[in-house]
């Protein structure tokens, strides 16, 4: 690892150690490695495919593609096999290196144009030195940086003139959003073998109103389809997101304006949104950056 790169663990450790507030920060590489044993062909293929949805492409052939945060190595894997002409994938956990590297190993061993290593979104040098980007992608990370909108501005370094920023970050629910932030850190502070049954416990009243109304109509097929088909909401698996929901810390949140104003500010125009519709779960923003420099 480079001085540069040592340098930006140190920043971003420091930053996280007194966000944390004595809490354990959740080990979301931990979460991916798991997350693992269930990618195949398929889920490839419908994470390319929400990649093009939210981008309006057919491919990316002929574009760079950056990856803040890269967990899994999923979206850096569709964006290589979309034909990007260079992927570059990072994420501040060791453990989501990893995976990045092990999906890489997998699926495109030979792929000389993805580049994989370990750096943090806190760090501006860090992020200034990348160069410029068609397309920097950044789903459900920011947020969990412990300095989101430290991230949220270094986000946006790297895009080309003309270039997208496609992030997603947690909507604001006020109060409720407070309630989750406590529910993670109680996560955090449980010992291992309890916090599977604990992501249970939060969830159940959720799952149970999400499954009434397939019992009334004696119709259970029904809700056990939102697990069988929750891959086709860009291939992942509804487990590990509900362990991601309940563990994920730190934990920021943001309304979509507030989104929407802060990258105006610095020259972005919003050409894709899609809300959650005011409920638990991230808004998604695809965002140009302007050709005219300020």
């Amino acid at each position: 690892m480079s001085n540069t790169q040592s340098q930006s663990q140190r920043q971003a450790t420091s930053i996280l150690a007194e966000e944390n507030d004595g809490g354990r920060r959740f080990g979301f590489g931990e979460n991916w490695r798991d997350f693992l044993s269930v990618i195949d062909e398929e889920r490839v293929a419908e994470a390319s495919a929400s990649l093009c949805r939210m981008l309006g492409e057919d491919s990316l052939e002929g574009m760079s593609f950056l990856d803040i945060g890269s967990g899994s190595g999923l979206f850096s894997l569709a964006a290589a096999q979309l034909k990007a002409s260079r992927v570059h994938s990072f994420d501040f956990d060791a453990a989501s290196v990893g995976c990045t590297q092990e999906l890489k190993r997998r699926f495109l061993p030979d792929c000389e144009s993805w580049t994989i290593e370990q750096g943090s979104a806190l760090d501006r040098s860090y992020m200034e030195s990348l160069g410029p980007f068609d397309i920097v992608y950044s789903w459900g990370v920011l947020h969990h940086t412990g300095n989101m909108m430290r991230a949220l501005e270094n986000a946006a370094l790297p895009v080309t003139p003309g270039g997208r920023l496609f992030i997603s970050i947690y909507n604001d629910q006020g109060l409720r959003s407070r309630i989750w932030r406590a529910i993670k850190r109680i996560y955090n502070r449980l010992p291992d073998g309890l916090r599977a049954p604990y992501v249970v416990l939060v969830m159940a009243p959720r799952e149970f109103m999400s499954a009434a109304p397939a019992l009334v109509r004696l119709r259970p097929g029904r809700y056990v389809r939102t697990w069988t088909k929750y891959k086709r909401e860009r291939g992942m698996s509804r487990w590990h997101d509900l362990v991601d929901w309940v563990g994920g810390y730190p934990f920021e949140v943001a309304t979509p304006e507030l989104v929407f104003d802060f990258y105006r500010e610095r020259g972005f125009s919003l050409v894709q949104l899609k809300t959650c519709g005011g409920s638990l779960g991230c808004n998604q923003f695809v965002l140009v950056k302007s050709t005219i420099s300020s």
